[in-house]
């Protein structure tokens, strides 16, 4: 049993296909307060705020899985959009390009500690206008970093992949699950 500390469905919803016992739990952290332009150090740092933060408000009676994404195109961390506006700019962004989600992930209990920086790197070929519309009119896109979703809008677009399709859910259930059954 251990708590997720994320509002994620979609961690969660990885969790579950892989039969891991949780507690999805929230914890208050600010990553808009983070000052940090290089990408793997932004979600790096977030996911650290976010493990403190959660160790703080429960302890670590139950250990605690904390992961923050990013997504980046043209070296640019591409944040969770505001509005329709900014999912689409967003979007535009990623349409037939090179776009790499990388997702950090913690895991800690009162004896150990599991730190995971990973990336997957996708070639979207130009993703078609009327289809990035609906997409946007769908509000799927909310609470997605780049509002990419990789399982959903971008999957057909995909022209290349490297790294696991987990990480780029937001959480790399690959590298979690072997050390989990070694801890």
């Amino acid at each position: 049993m251990l708590l997720l500390g994320s509002s994620s469905q979609t961690r969660a919803k990885i969790l579950r296909e892989h039969g891991i016992d949780f507690t999805q739990v929230g914890c208050d952290f600010d990553e808009e307060a983070l000052d940090h332009s290089i990408p793997k150090n932004f979600v790096y740092h977030a996911a650290m705020g976010k493990m403190r933060a959660c160790e703080a408000k429960y302890g670590l009676q139950t250990p605690i899985l904390c992961a923050d994404t990013v997504v980046t195109a043209h070296g640019k961390i591409l944040r969770k959009a505001r509005d329709g506006e900014d999912a689409r700019r967003l979007l535009r962004m990623q349409s037939g390009s090179d776009v790499s989600i990388i997702t950090c992930m913690v895991y800690k209990s009162e004896k150990k500690m599991f730190i995971d920086l990973s990336d997957t790197v996708y070639r979207f070929a130009p993703f078609d206008e009327q289809a990035l519309e609906r997409y946007i009119e769908s509000g799927e896109w909310r609470d997605k970093a780049g509002a990419c979703m990789v399982e959903g809008f971008c999957k057909p677009y995909i022209e290349s992949v490297r790294g696991y399709e987990s990480c780029a859910m937001g959480l790399t259930v690959e590298k979690l699950v072997p050390w989990l059954e070694s801890a």
